[in-house]
């Protein structure tokens, strides 16, 4: 399959990590001179990277004597208004931004954002960043990631990982499968015990990133490199995608998912495992500071998923540049404060993943956990990208497929052929 030139306007906002942002809040004004880096960015002012980007600041205006103008700001004010603001002298210097074809690959497109190439060769931030973690910080001339300039700096990563509670595993005489095999016999044995064993979702992502998990676990790159980047042509009859929608219907039938599911949304699954209703949650790294937090009254930890090279996750939205920003320079210094490795430790020991931190220097039992199943899967080049990503309308339609599914009322073969038509139709919009 060729890629042709197309508009990105009309697609929409890809991950379902935009469900997790927040604004955040702080202030600033006036500046705009050449000593001032007008700075925007939408994470919580208690969250991993506001708390790491903070000390950024602060050791920011201490070694240049320059002043940062923090303007408050929301993810959607930033989502709504990028393409205006962004072509006019109201452009900050600098901005955390959407990773993604319709986001960053759009503005990089439109000619409203720098390429960053030379302060990359400058700073060396491509030798911290693993190539998986590279592909959604560079985008074509038409706006598709994984190749041409970079446009953008990721400085936290994100993945889909296992949590699972301890004491109920403990308390069955189970552990941590190391294979598919032993992971249903676990499975089987909280079955057998009247317990479901998955917390599940399938009005909202959990599901479907299981379900290409699945996939993944018998895929390999070009696999993803199709399916992300319409490499080549999709086979939805294959072994890779066969094999997840049939799993799926297998495991529902042998009660590992419960098909209440099919009406649970990702918070309600994910409080039910806080609850200690299920022992198994296959979720992302988004939700392991809140499990800290709130999931209190039992011990948990985490695991890749078994027999997998790869799994579900991303590098984290990005750092760009405007092309109209005033201060580019200051911009690019600005970034490479926040992949310093004392930076990178702020993001690690408050909940987050950074790309470029010293291991030691991560003191958080939990988070050396977090952060070394991060670690497994880019030095393995592990890290896929998430199912709803290829188009626009792919999350609802992935949605819609398994809640079927679960409900019995198409069979896999079926719902394959529908995602399939679907997926296609979508890809089609985008490259002709």
């Amino acid at each position: 399959m060729k890629k042709t030139k197309r508009s990105l306007a009309g697609i929409a906002v890809l991950g379902v990590s935009a469900l997790l942002l927040s604004g955040c809040s702080a202030g600033g004004s006036g500046g705009g001179d050449d000593n001032t880096l007008k700075l925007w960015h939408f994470e919580s002012e208690t969250s991993a990277m506001g708390i790491a980007w903070d000390e950024a600041i602060k050791v920011f205006e201490e070694e240049t004597g320059a002043t940062v103008e923090f303007e408050e700001k929301s993810f959607e004010q930033i989502r709504s208004t990028a393409s205006q603001v962004l072509n006019s002298n109201e452009a900050p210097d600098i901005l955390e931004y959407n990773k993604g074809n319709a986001t960053a690959g759009l503005l990089a497109s439109q000619g409203l954002l720098s390429d960053l190439d030379d302060d990359y060769a400058e700073y060396g931030w491509d030798d911290a960043l693993a190539p998986s973690l590279q592909t959604t910080a560079r985008y074509d001339e038409d706006g598709i990631m994984g190749s041409g300039a970079f446009y953008g700096v990721p400085n936290y990563g994100e993945f889909v990982e296992m949590y699972y509670n301890k004491d109920m595993f403990a308390a069955a005489g189970l552990e941590v499968p190391t294979t598919v095999a032993e992971l249903e016999t676990v499975m089987k044995a909280f079955t057998d015990q009247g317990i479901t064993p998955l917390a599940e979702s399938a009005a909202e992502y959990p599901l479907g990133q299981l379900w290409y998990q699945l996939a993944l676990s018998k895929a390999d790159r070009s696999f993803v490199d199709d399916y992300q980047l319409y490499s080549g042509d999709v086979d939805w009859s294959g072994p890779e995608l066969t094999y997840a929608t049939e799993t799926i219907k297998d495991w529902t039938d042998a009660g590992y998912i419960s098909t209440d599911a099919s009406g649970f949304k990702a918070e309600d699954a994910g409080t039910a495992f806080i609850n200690g209703t299920y022992p198994i949650f296959f979720s992302g790294s988004w939700w392991h500071n809140r499990f800290t937090t709130e999931a209190t009254g039992f011990d948990w930890g985490t695991f890749l998923f078994p027999e997998a090279e790869m799994s579900p996750g991303s590098a984290g939205n990005m750092w760009v540049i405007p092309e109209k920003a005033k201060n580019k320079d200051l911009a690019a210094q600005f970034i490479d404060i926040t992949m310093r490795p004392e930076i990178q430790a702020l993001i690690g020991n408050n909940g987050g993943i950074p790309v470029a931190a010293n291991t030691e220097d991560i003191t958080d039992p939990k988070s050396q956990e977090l952060i070394g199943n991060f670690n497994t899967l880019t030095e393995r080049d592990g890290i896929a990208f998430y199912p709803d990503w290829p188009t626009a309308t792919f999350y609802d339609e992935l949605n819609a497929g398994l809640q079927e599914l679960i409900n019995d009322t198409k069979s896999p073969a079926e719902v394959n052929e529908q995602l399939g038509g679907q997926y296609q139709s979508g890809v089609d919009d985008i490259v002709g």
